[in-house]
């Protein structure tokens, strides 16, 4: 026989050979494939709990901001509140200045002398009243914003660990 020639016992172990060759590939791509799919389908899910997570933390963030618009609603009544009562106290005073000059002209009035110091006393309690209610907003106004400030910095952390997962995974899944 030739050089270029295999003998049938050599063809048929080259066959086998090739065969076996054959299906381990086969194989091994049916294995390859099958392990691709299952990390696609953790990497989806996972994608799928933190789109979620990011929902839930937008849905907070929300509240938040509609919590905050509420306040600064009520921040605005309260000042248009203290700025009529400052104008109607002026009023106030600048009448019973007027009725102390008078009862200085004329003769001072024991009962208008008490009245005056009632409405002092009145004057005092409004403003500690009011100081009291401005620390308070004040007090009210800082905690929110401190904790808008924690919420949108724990936000932006997580989106920043979400996105080092993500790119992550997406090396992962190139290799």
């Amino acid at each position: 026989m030739g050089t270029g020639m295999c003998s049938r016992r050599q063809k048929g172990l080259l066959q086998t050979g090739f065969c076996l060759v054959t299906v381990a590939c086969l194989g091994s791509g049916v294995f390859m494939y099958n392990h691709l799919q299952q990390k696609v389908r953790n990497a989806e899910a996972l994608a799928q709990k933190y789109k979620q997570q990011q929902e839930a933390l937008s849905a907070q963030l929300q509240v938040v901001y509609e919590h905050r618009s509420r306040l600064e609603r009520s921040l605005q009544k309260e000042r248009g509140e203290h700025k009529k009562t400052k104008e109607d106290f002026l009023v106030y005073k600048l009448e019973a200045q007027e009725a102390l000059n008078k009862e200085k002209v004329g003769m001072v009035c024991s009962s208008e002398y008490n009245q005056h110091e009632d409405v002092k006393k009145q004057l005092l309690d409004l403003q500690l009243q009011h100081n009291s209610l401005k620390l308070e907003h004040r007090k009210t106004l800082e905690s929110h914003s401190q904790k808008y400030a924690q919420l949108q910095q724990e936000k932006d952390s997580e989106v920043t660990n979400l996105q080092g997962e993500f790119s992550i995974l997406l090396e992962s899944c190139k290799f």
